[in-house]
C-alpha cells in the first residue's frame, strides 16, 4: 500500500494485519540496523539475556541449543542461526561450552549484556520519536485487543 494521506475513514477501513506485518518488519530491521552498528546481533544479545541470571534465566544455568531454541521460540526469526551467533559469542569469550554441549555465559559475556543492554533506550527514542506515551499506550491496548478478537492470548 503506498504511503500517501489517507481519510480517517480510509484509515479505518485498512486491514490491521497488513499494517502490523509491516510495522514489525520496519520495526526488527531497524533494531538490527542498529545493533549491527555496534557490533552485534539481536540473537546474540538473547543469548546473552536467556543465560543471564540476572536477566531471563531464571537460575543462569548453561543452556545447550535447543533447550535455547526453545526458550526463544516466541521471537527467533527464521533466518535466525543460534549455532553459528553462539559459536561467535564463544569465540569472543562471552560464552562458554561444557563437556555436555551445555551453553554458560561468562564475567565477559555478563558485562557486554550490560554494555549491549545500553542501547536500549536509544533504539527505543529513535523509533518512539514524534509519538506521544498516550498515543503509543492507546496503540498497545487497540494491538491487544486485537489479538484477543483473533482468539490469541494477549499477555
Amino acid at each position: 500500500m503506498p504511503d500517501q494521506q489517507l481519510s480517517d475513514a480510509e484509515l479505518a477501513a485498512q486491514p490491521a494485519a497488513y499494517w502490523t506485518g509491516v510495522a514489525y518488519e520496519a520495526l526488527i530491521a531497524y533494531t538490527r540496523e542498529r545493533q549491527a552498528e555496534k557490533g552485534y546481533t539481536q540473537p546474540q544479545f538473547w543469548l546473552l539475556r536467556n543465560l543471564s541470571a540476572a536477566d531471563i534465566s531464571p537460575d543462569g544455568a548453561g543452556m545447550t541449543l535447543p533447550e535455547l531454541q526453545r526458550a526463544m521460540t516466541s521471537y527467533i526469526r527464521p533466518e535466525d542461526d543460534l549455532a553459528v551467533e553462539a559459536e561467535a559469542l564463544v569465540r569472543k569469550g562471552w560464552l562458554r561450552r561444557d563437556a555436555d554441549d551445555r551453553l554458560w555465559i561468562t564475567e565477559e559475556g555478563e558485562q557486554a549484556r550490560l554494555d549491549l543492554k545500553r542501547n536500549a533506550p536509544a533504539i527505543r527514542a529513535a523509533l518512539h520519536e514524534g509519538i506521544p506515551d498516550a498515543d503509543y499506550v492507546t496503540t498497545v491496548k487497540v494491538l491487544r485487543q486485537l489479538v484477543r478478537n483473533a482468539g490469541g492470548a494477549a499477555a
